[in-house]
């Protein structure tokens, strides 16, 4: 339920009752600020409130995101203000702090100025609207209400509506070839009471079926599914300016629109080696590592923004520099190309896949994804060593979660604790070296799959657990996670490669996919504020040294059909173990509302 208490003399002939309840509010009129003060107090604590003085004249868009937008406790534009359950504390605080009597009418004259100002004073969490052309204004005078209403005229909200919808910063592509017409597409799903949870849906059940068509291995399969995937993409932009246009932001969405991206891409890798399969070409190692790339480089972008997401200080000349291109504006679209964006990336791989062979289409995956990775990363690290910064134990705390360690490396870390300095390149030494150890030992070794090969992983566990003995407060230390997923993920790439035999890469490719999920699970509950997934899930499925031990285990005490059996299995356990905590937790979460921008790169 929603309530909108108009305080103040009566406007005749005001449309404002009539675009509140169209706003979906439950309108009373207080005459005094005394009413108004009993008013707000007999709505239940559960419920919206928003109080609007009569005298308003501006945009209904701007009395929608001052009213409605569930991200804020409470928001204000001039004349109109709103509080949600978690701000409704403050707001009957602020009203019990009105005096009555003589000498108040500065004060009560334009009641929601004085609330609002008081909100902001509380802390509660007040989120002052930007209205840009929009127009939002108390006026006292009927000089005054009509100068409103001319400036009111002079401006198309829908247009404003409209434009904001898509994203101030998108990919080329996206903003060229998609946004132009996928806004309207978005207004039209909101005009029939769609919400941006069945457009993300299907636009997971149309790149599911796109990757079926690539999976038939025929020329026609891969020129549908092509264009399947590109419609994929329109609707996977539609639902978040849908959420934009009609503010239906939630964590639920934020949480579908991130993973169903990874599920689609994910899905379409796999049809594409089944589709090559059919062809007598077996590409699933190129799959495989077209997804182990994509994943460790997302990886380094998400552990770049929790290092400095709250970094005091955070000075860098390379950021200067990076600044200063901004205001060239062909340089802004280059900058985002060169690093293959969702549209880009997408684009690339419709086109390729209705002209080519899966194989090429692999190729140019890795290869660009390659580029931009290396692109990214070292801007990135130039960064880190040339900027002064102080970071927090938040920082710290949300790197720990996303190293994603186990019982092992935590045993470990407890013997180690002490030893280094916090601040140092010692714990992205120790990562580094832990999967490098393995790494090298895997790719040219005669047999990988023999015990010295748990042996060498036992090291690496060593390592591991070093590297995270110390709070990860160092300038390079967000290059801790990215190592610790380079060396599990590749491990199980090539230990499958090598066991050659049937199955073994596609059981390795759903293994790492089940891994990878609860690895981005993980960064979307900290993006959220809800933190990192309970400890016995990351204990249950072993942390990324107890999963490499348990590994080559399998690979050195079992056959190779043996060993793709138990991949096999274990995917699945992990699939499941993850799955359900998941769902269970995006379910019940009580995490604020969001909604995702897009992955970083």
């Amino acid at each position: 339920m929603s309530t909108a208490i108009l305080t103040g003399p009566p406007v005749a002939g005001s449309p404002l009752e009539a675009d509140l309840r169209t706003l979906g509010f439950d309108v009373r009129t207080a005459n005094d600020a005394t009413a108004a003060a009993e008013l707000i107090n007999a709505v239940p604590a559960h419920e919206r409130i928003a109080v609007v003085d009569p005298r308003f004249v501006g945009h209904l868009h701007a009395l929608r995101l001052a009213l409605t937008d569930p991200r804020f406790p409470a928001a204000a534009v001039p004349g109109a203000l709103t509080a949600q359950p978690a701000a409704r504390a403050a707001l009957a605080r602020a009203v019990g702090r009105i005096p009555v009597g003589a000498g108040t009418a500065h004060l009560t004259d334009v009641l929601t100025d004085t609330l609002t100002e008081s909100l902001d004073r509380d802390e509660a969490g007040l989120h002052r609207v930007e209205l840009g052309s929009l127009v939002a204004t108390v006026a006292l005078t009927p000089a005054q209400r009509e100068d409103a209403r001319e400036a009111v005229a002079a401006v198309d909200d829908e247009a404003v509506r409209l434009r904001t919808a898509v994203k101030s910063r998108d990919g080329f592509f996206t903003t060229y070839g998609i946004s132009p017409y996928s806004r309207y597409l978005a207004r039209w799903c909101a005009r029939r009471g769609l919400t941006p949870n069945q457009v993300t849906t299907a636009s997971l059940l149309t790149a599911l079926i796109a990757a079926g068509c690539a999976a038939t291995g025929t020329r026609g399969g891969f020129v549908a599914a092509g264009f399947l995937l590109l419609f994929s993409f329109v609707l996977d932009c539609t639902d978040g300016q849908l959420a934009r246009y009609s503010l239906q932001y939630s964590t639920m969405g934020a949480w579908l629109d991130a993973t169903f991206d990874r599920a689609k891409e994910y899905a379409y890798y796999a049809g594409l080696a089944l589709g090559a399969a059919r062809g007598g070409d077996d590409v699933w190692a190129l799959a495989l590592g077209a997804m182990v790339l994509m994943t460790c480089r997302h990886v380094v972008d998400f552990s770049f923004n929790e290092a400095n997401h709250d970094a005091t200080a955070n000075t860098s000349p390379t950021a200067a520099l990076s600044g200063k291109l901004d205001s060239v504006g062909w340089t802004v679209w280059v900058r985002r190309m060169i690093v293959l964006p969702i549209g880009e990336r997408w684009f690339m791989i419709a086109v390729l896949t209705a002209l080519t062979t899966p194989r090429i289409v692999f190729y140019a995956l890795l290869i660009g994804c390659a580029l931009a990775a290396c692109y990214t990363t070292a801007g990135r690290v130039l960064r880190s060593l040339t900027r002064r910064a102080r970071r927090t134990d938040r920082a710290a705390q949300a790197l720990a979660d996303l190293a994603d360690s186990g019982p092992l490396a935590e045993l470990i870390a407890r013997g180690a604790r002490g030893r280094g300095r916090t601040g140092s390149f010692l714990a992205p030494v120790m990562a580094f070296l832990s999967a490098a150890v393995l790494l090298v030992w895997v790719l040219f070794e005669d047999d990988p799959t023999s015990w010295l090969t748990v042996g060498v992983a036992v090291c690496s566990a060593l390592l591991a657990g070093a590297a995270v003995s110390r709070p990860l407060k160092g300038a390079l230390d967000w290059l801790v996670p990215p190592f610790f997923r380079a060396g599990e993920y590749v491990t199980v790439l090539v230990l499958a490669a090598r066991a050659d035999v049937p199955g073994a890469l596609p059981a390795a490719f759903g293994l790492v996919a089940a891994v990878a999920y609860h690895h981005y699970d993980t960064v979307y509950r900290i993006r959220g504020g809800t933190g990192a997934p309970p400890r016995w899930l990351v204990r249950a499925t072993g942390g990324h040294e107890g999963r490499i031990l348990v590994i080559t285990v399998l690979a050195a005490a079992l056959s190779p059909s043996g060993f793709t059996i138990a991949l096999t299995a274990l995917a699945v356990v992990l699939a499941l173990l993850v799955l359900v905590e998941s769902i269970r937790f995006w379910v019940s979460s009580q995490a604020p509302a969001v909604h995702d921008e897009g992955e970083p790169a």
